[in-house]
């Protein structure tokens, strides 16, 4: 299994970003998938997620109405669309399933938010 994230960079606050996870090694298709977010000195947290069993998905509270998670289940790819972005959003990005699994983590991709 292996998920690449990328799509990362270093945006001023009020801008957006799209993040990709490339998924191989699974059927990608069968999985809720999720992503979730480190920033520095903090716990990994949830950020966004399809739910089991159903195309439904739920955001964190301090995401909700700004990010849109997506899939393509054809390129077995995840999506992040992240708009109005936050110093607060800045932190390593990570994909994985929902629930996550410890194997399944990657390097991540750096999103920074600063003027």
């Amino acid at each position: 299994v292996q998920l690449v994230e990328s799509g990362g960079g270093l945006v001023q606050p009020g801008d957006s970003l799209r993040l990709s996870c490339a998924a191989s090694g699974f059927t990608f298709s069968r999985y809720a998938m999720a992503w979730f977010r480190q920033a520095p000195g903090k716990e990994r947290e949830f950020v966004a997620g399809f739910r089991a069993l159903s195309s439904t998905t739920y955001y964190s509270d301090f995401v909700k109405g700004r990010f849109t998670i997506s899939r393509d289940n054809v390129l077995n790819t995840l999506y992040l669309q992240m708009n109005s972005l936050k110093p607060d959003d800045t932190a390593v990005y990570y994909c994985n399933t929902n629930p996550p699994r410890a194997e399944y983590w990657g390097q991540g991709t750096q999103v920074t938010v600063s003027s």
